[in-house]
């Protein structure tokens, strides 16, 4: 399956917080694309914003959680970063002899839950949770993998319960 990575831009505004969309067509997303071989996601998904926004400094201050979207096609991987200005440029593609987009908009996350497809919901909703908490305190180590927000499938809930370690039961013989 195909690997995709893109980030959330969040911009601080006077009237809160907003998100950077993408249209192409008629579907609006976040900047995202495929990851090459010799590139982490996050890495991919900064290369994209930069590729498809002209947005090269951002800060990675949420942390480097994620939440993906998968369909039969990839896997989609979301990362939240925060854009000092408002500045946006969708440039011109060589490829496509075009820009890739047609416009952009910087929305509150009440206007973009109504230009997004479906299957980014649930994307929107853990970008508001995840910017409207409190930091976390680090609890893992650092070389211990990082957390999974995407739900666990029941397939892998139970492989999971069952890679857990099971209480020895007591035998009554003996006493």
């Amino acid at each position: 399956m195909r690997l995709s990575a893109g980030i959330i831009p969040i911009l601080r505004t006077a009237n809160g917080r907003q998100v950077l969309l993408l249209r192409a067509y008629q579907n609006w997303d976040f900047p995202k694309g495929l990851v090459d071989p010799d590139e982490s996601p996050l890495q991919a998904a900064l290369r994209e914003l930069k590729e498809e926004a002209s947005i090269e400094h951002v800060s990675i201050s949420f942390g480097k959680d994620y939440r993906e979207t998968v369909t039969p096609q990839k896997t989609s991987r979301y990362y939240l970063a925060e854009c000092p200005s408002p500045e946006v440029t969708l440039p011109f593609s060589p490829e496509l002899g075009r820009p890739e987009h047609h416009e952009y908009r910087w929305v509150s996350f009440e206007g973009a839950r109504k230009l997004v497809a479906p299957r980014l919901l649930p994307v929107l909703d853990w970008a508001e949770s995840r910017i409207t908490s409190p930091p976390r305190t680090a609890s893992r180590s650092p070389l211990s993998p990082p957390s999974r927000t995407r739900p666990r499938s029941p397939r892998a809930k139970r492989l999971l319960k069952r890679s857990r370690p099971r209480p020895t039961p007591r035998s009554s013989r003996g006493r």
